[in-house]
């Protein structure tokens, strides 16, 4: 029979599908005793049901583009005393999600689960622990009491993949049997906040193999009409198109150096016209060449091709700007887990960060014209990016189930 991995994701942001993508197409390659590991990707947001959906991934998104500060201390909330060591699991949200999630593992039997996601390990924490403490108290009250969720329940082996470069106290739980983190810096996080040092792999946040591979950057700017031996800025805000991306136009256009800017806005189409119908009105007074693209699946060629990305620092769009030696420079980030990226990368050597005196302008300006300091930023990045995550993760499974 065909070994089974459930691959628990959400929709909040563009990152924890991507990784359970990526990792699903390492597995599938995997053969266990003549037959190939069957795997599902489950977005547990809608598993739990369609308005726990809507209020998480919609209040992130509206969040993330309204309200940073707000999302900033919630964030700061869960980080300290809601969800602090461990007592979130106990909340009613959790015990809901709970009994959801027990139905699945009747229905799926899987042999092993991975997380892209907290969420959903939250609540799969919680059976573990509480089938565990069912069985301990085979004759007591609390029998009777565990009795219509946890007898008979059996959880398989747990893997958390954190897909930012940093730790959150949600993530963290004792029935977790690994975790794979971004790089060593995470690795020591987790540590410091009680994880055993051998169950923390530092394999990296997994890309697809696509992502991996590009055309060249003659080719790609050619294509959108852009000149591939001029400096080339991409600017965006994340897969919403947060981020005050229209500010931040606003002074890359006021830069007196000759370069080109990119600009992605996503899916969020009201910003992509405002920007349009305000170049076609002030075309005279622009002396660059800027071009606006709303939702792109060129990314992978576009990341290898342009010097600088002027971006907000979510996990994925900084393990793909990684993956492609590109540096960056970060205005604005949503407090919390980006801000966090930011510290990591900014710690590394492999992004600038403006502040009120080094400003945007300032910054730019410099690697325009000393490209020795954006070579810098590439050698950096070089030391620190993390291929064949997927692979490795896969491999890290495949070991797991081999033994079970």
């Amino acid at each position: 029979m065909s070994k089974k991995v459930l691959i628990m994701s959400a929709s909040t942001g563009g990152g924890h599908n991507r990784a359970a993508r990526a990792i699903k197409e390492e597995l599938s390659n995997k053969i266990i005793d003549g037959s190939p590991i069957e795997c599902e990707i489950i977005d547990s947001l809608k598993l739990v049901n369609s308005t726990m959906d809507k209020i998480i991934s919609r209040g992130y998104e509206k969040s993330a583009i309204y309200t940073p500060k707000a999302y900033g201390s919630v964030y700061r909330l869960s980080e300290t005393s809601l969800a602090s060591k461990n007592e979130f699991k106990d909340n009613p949200i959790t015990s809901f999600m709970a009994k959801k999630f027990r139905h699945l593992l009747d229905k799926s039997k899987p042999d092993l689960i991975i997380g892209t996601h907290p969420f959903p390990m939250i609540a799969l924490s919680t059976l573990k622990k509480n089938a565990n403490t069912y069985k301990n108290h085979e004759n007591s009250l609390l029998h009777d009491a565990l009795h219509k969720y946890y007898s008979n329940l059996s959880v398989p082996p747990l893997i958390t993949v954190l897909t930012d470069y940093t730790t959150h106290s949600t993530w963290i739980q004792n029935e977790i049997d690994y975790y794979i983190a971004g790089h060593e810096y995470v690795k020591e996080l987790l540590i410091y906040e009680g994880v055993d040092s051998e169950k923390v792999k530092t394999f990296g946040i997994p890309v697809e193999k696509s992502f991996l591979s590009n055309r060249d950057r003659e080719t790609v700017l050619s294509e959108f009409n852009l000149d591939p031996n001029k400096f080339t800025v991409l600017l965006m805000g994340g897969s919403f198109g947060a981020g005050n991306i229209k500010e931040t136009l606003e002074e890359l256009l006021n830069i007196d150096r000759d370069f080109q800017v990119i600009v992605i806005t996503g899916r969020n189409e009201s910003l992509k016209e405002k920007l349009q119908k305000k170049f076609e009105t002030h075309k005279e007074s622009i002396d660059k060449k800027i071009l606006v693209l709303g939702f792109t699946n060129k990314m992978n060629d576009l990341l290898a091709s342009v010097d600088v990305l002027v971006s907000k620092p979510g996990g994925l769009t900084t393990t793909e700007s990684l993956l492609k030696d590109l540096p960056m420079i970060i205005p604005y980030y949503i407090p919390g887990q980006e801000e966090e990226n930011l510290d990591f990368l900014t710690n590394c050597g492999a992004a600038l960060k403006p502040t009120k005196k080094f400003t945007l302008t300032v910054l730019l300006k410099v690697l325009i014209d000393n490209p020795s300091r954006l070579n810098m930023l590439k050698n950096n990045i070089k030391s620190i990016k993390k291929f064949d995550s997927a692979q490795n993760i896969a491999n890290l499974v495949e070991e797991i189930l081999l033994n079970t």
